[in-house]
């Protein structure tokens, strides 16, 4: 895995250029932020709401990591926190989430935003 530059990421030998979610079976899925669009003008940027969260009840992790972006500016509704606080969550910069993870030995998901 590897935090290219603003705009992109490495994972598995893919490059991929939107928001992903990496869920616990290792599948990669693009991140649904329009669920969490209609908050934009609230937060000044798509922030990661408590609507894009509902997956993780079903795949159940033991570890959620946020990655924040290059410049750890992507927002998270306090409802997001809430949901975020019934597992151990790890909120850094995108790159420091993508260096991470690479270690991670227990089962995780990650939502990893790629730009700001």
């Amino acid at each position: 895995m590897e935090a290219l530059a603003f705009g992109c990421v490495i994972i598995q030998d893919k490059k991929y250029e939107k928001d992903i979610v990496i869920h616990a079976n290792g599948r990669i899925s693009k991140r649904k932020k329009k669920k969490s669009k209609p908050l934009e003008p609230k937060y000044g940027h798509t922030p990661l709401s408590e609507k894009e969260l509902v997956f993780l009840e079903k795949e159940r992790p033991e570890v959620v990591y946020v990655g924040t972006g290059y410049n750890a500016a992507l927002p998270i509704t306090p409802r997001a926190l809430a949901i975020l606080a019934n597992y151990e969550t790890i909120i850094l910069s995108t790159p420091e989430v993508i260096s991470k993870i690479e270690a991670e030995k227990n089962k995780y998901v990650a939502i990893v935003h790629v730009t700001c």
